[in-house]
Formats: C-alpha cells, sequence, structure tokens
C-alpha cells in the first residue's frame, strides 16, 4: 500500500519531466513581435500557438515552416513552452570538418568559416557591404573587371582605363605625336 500511494504521488511530477523536452515541427512564424513567436506542432499532434523562441544574441534567423524545433515546458507546464533550438535539415551545410563554422541560407549563399583561417563568401547575386571605408591588409584580387565611381556615372573599368592609357600618346614639341608609354602599366 505505501508504494502504491508513492507512486500515485510521483505520477503527476513523473508526466511533467516527461512534458518538459518535446521535438517539434514549425507550423507558422511571427517576427514582428519583440521576441519572435512560432506555432509548431509536438510529438506530431499536439499543436502550440504563440511559443517564444529565444535566440543567441546578435543572430537571428527566420526559419521555414517545416524546420525542427526543441522546446522546453517550463515546470513540465505545457501553457508556458518556449522554443530553444531550430534546425533546418533540409538546408544545413554538411561536409564541414571539426571546428569549422557556417552562416547558411535556404538559398544556397553562405559565409564559412574554414580550417587554416580561412573565410568562404557565396553570395548567388550580390554582397553589398555599406560602409563609408572597406579596409584590407593584404593584397586584393578580383577575377574579373573592376568598375568604381559607379555613383558618379563612371562606366569604364579599371582594366579599360589601363587600356586607354597604354594606347594613348601626347603632342611632340616638334609636331607630330609621342609614341605609346614604353612601359605598360
Amino acid at each position: 500500500m505505501v508504494i502504491r500511494a508513492v507512486e500515485k504521488m510521483l505520477r503527476p511530477i513523473r508526466r511533467r519531466l516527461a512534458l518538459m523536452v518535446s521535438r517539434a515541427v514549425l507550423v507558422m512564424i511571427d517576427d514582428d513581435t519583440t521576441l519572435q513567436e512560432l506555432q509548431t506542432r509536438i510529438l506530431g499532434e499536439e499543436l502550440l500557438d504563440s511559443l517564444e523562441r529565444f535566440q543567441q544574441y546578435g543572430f537571428t534567423s527566420v526559419p521555414h515552416p517545416g524546420a525542427e524545433a526543441i522546446t522546453l515546458s517550463v515546470g513540465g507546464h505545457r501553457s508556458h513552452t518556449v522554443v530553444i533550438n531550430v534546425d533546418d535539415r533540409r538546408y544545413r551545410l554538411k561536409g564541414m570538418k571539426g571546428g569549422e563554422v557556417a552562416l547558411y541560407t535556404d538559398e544556397g549563399d553562405y559565409i564559412h568559416f574554414q580550417r587554416g583561417r580561412i573565410v568562404k563568401m557565396k553570395a548567388g547575386t550580390e554582397a553589398l557591404f555599406d560602409t563609408p571605408l572597406a579596409r584590407f591588409t593584404g593584397r586584393v584580387e578580383a577575377e574579373k573587371d573592376i568598375l568604381d565611381q559607379t555613383g558618379s556615372g563612371n562606366s569604364r573599368t579599371i582594366n579599360g582605363m589601363r587600356q586607354v592609357f597604354n594606347g594613348h600618346n601626347h603632342p611632340g614639341d616638334s609636331g607630330g605625336t609621342t609614341e605609346s608609354p614604353n612601359q605598360e602599366q
């Protein structure tokens, strides 16, 4: 009898412990709130609304429906469930080495901090650096043309300017013109 009484007393505690941490699938995302709010389906059936999602300070994302999450029901109460982690196996970068870090999107864009102190960035359309000054401490290489001062209507690339310089000449002192430069740039 004492064992049954103890089991009866422990049953609600066991149930709360079992409900504390769950896997979930995202159904909807509201990113217009101070803390992002999610609607999730827990354990495949239970639909929970307005779950606050805690993200790391300085990092934020808006996952797609279908992403997976880990939820924490504070005190074992489903009425106070929060989302503590979200991942999406459909888009995660794979094949990375130990110690590497990456930021990525579902469109395939990424910033990958690789071994050997290499940072690789891939942007499918454009990378915009909105800053008054970009400083590089080493050599800058470009596989394609470089175009500067685009806001002023300039349409000549550095390669185009080099071709003009290499072929230019000046009026000579005694008439005629000088030859093009003997040292091309």
